[in-house]
């Protein structure tokens, strides 16, 4: 059997997509045009980056957050969670640990906590880069004042991940309390984009009272945006929050968007998360095979690594980071890819 590939050639030939065709990839059963979509983003990421994948050594520095997102098991008023915040020299730790390894980015990922001032958190990062100064230093710690982000940016951080969630903002009010505001969010991923950071944002697949119009609306705002990072995962319950009830994400829907995200954005670094891996004991292999060219292995401390729990299950809360390390490698080798030593820029050509 054949299937008719010319939709996804469109999609790939003027790097657009419309809602009907967003419709028809994301919920029609044809085996076969999803396999011609994966083939496609396949393609495109190996066209852009081989069969190379870059890795960040993520250190979940603090599950302290002043906010109480309704998805999220970090949130204020889950009293079931043991706080902790990591010091400096723990930081340090990790990272000279995850340079051992070849990690040459790293990723300061906590919720917003206050005790993180600029002062601390400038501290810490010119630290980092002095101790590395040939790595990339990632944060992913929120929303935080222009301000802020400059004087992280001129104390040496590169990157900055703040997931926009939803663009659509009667979604973002479903899934949010009313202190925070979708508005100031998209403001604050253009204020980083603006200070010379690499941007990145993303959304959950399947989160409550989701639609694909809402998916379409991601995509307009990402088109928009233009971020050098693009992270989704299915959405995945917590048993300690307003949403315990609801169900998970479909994998293979997340899988779908993935490989569009691909073809939208042909040089977009797109990580396979840990997400996809806890929805499906495949799910980074796949990630891989359906577009995406960034791992991001976990470097927090072993004793924290089960207090960061956004969602139920998680995996690899109980890896030593060379044993994760060394079984990505093993994992990355059998699809037919390889695990590099790179800081993992965004490809300009």
């Amino acid at each position: 059997m054949t299937t008719d590939t010319s939709l996804i050639d469109s999609i790939r030939t003027r790097r657009d997509i419309d809602a009907v065709q967003l419709h028809t990839l994301l919920e029609q059963a044809d085996e076969h045009l999803v396999a011609a979509l994966r083939c496609a983003a396949q393609e495109q990421a190996v066209a852009v980056y081989g069969h190379d994948i870059y890795v960040r050594g993520l250190i979940e520095i603090s599950n302290i957050c002043r906010n109480n997102c309704y998805y999220c098991g970090i949130r204020r008023d889950n009293r079931k969670v043991q706080r902790y915040r990591l010091d400096k020299e723990t930081i340090l730790a990790c990272c000279r640990t995850g340079y051992e390894l070849g990690f040459r980015t790293f990723v300061l990922q906590g919720g917003e906590d206050a005790y993180y001032d600029d002062s601390r958190l400038c501290d810490i990062v010119g630290s980092i880069k002095h101790h590395h100064p040939d790595c990339a230093v990632t944060l992913s710690l929120g929303e935080r004042s222009r301000e802020s982000y400059r004087l992280l940016r001129e104390a040496g951080a590169d990157r900055y991940l703040l997931r926009h969630e939803t663009a659509d903002d009667s979604h973002y009010r479903q899934l949010h309390p009313d202190e925070l505001s979708p508005v100031h969010r998209k403001e604050c991923l253009f204020n980083l984009k603006e200070l010379g950071y690499q941007v990145g944002a993303g959304f959950m697949v399947g989160s409550p009272h989701q639609t694909v119009d809402h998916l379409m609306s991601d995509i307009r705002f990402l088109q928009e945006l233009q971020p050098d990072m693009i992270g989704i995962g299915p959405f995945l319950s917590h048993s300690d929050t307003p949403f315990h009830d609801q169900p998970d994400g479909d994998s293979d829907r997340c899988l779908r968007m993935l490989a569009i995200l691909r073809l939208l954005f042909p040089k977009v670094l797109l990580p396979a998360t840990t997400a996809l891996g806890t929805a499906d004991p495949l799910g980074r292999e796949k990630g891989i095979l359906y577009g995406g060219n960034v791992l991001m292995p976990n470097l927090s401390p072993m004793a924290v690594r089960k207090k960061y729990m956004l969602y139920d299950n998680k995996i690899c809360t109980g890896d030593e980071a060379a044993e994760c390390r060394a079984c990505l490698s093993k994992r990355m080798e059998m699809i037919g890819y390889r695990i590099v030593v790179d800081r993992g820029d965004v490809k300009k050509i």
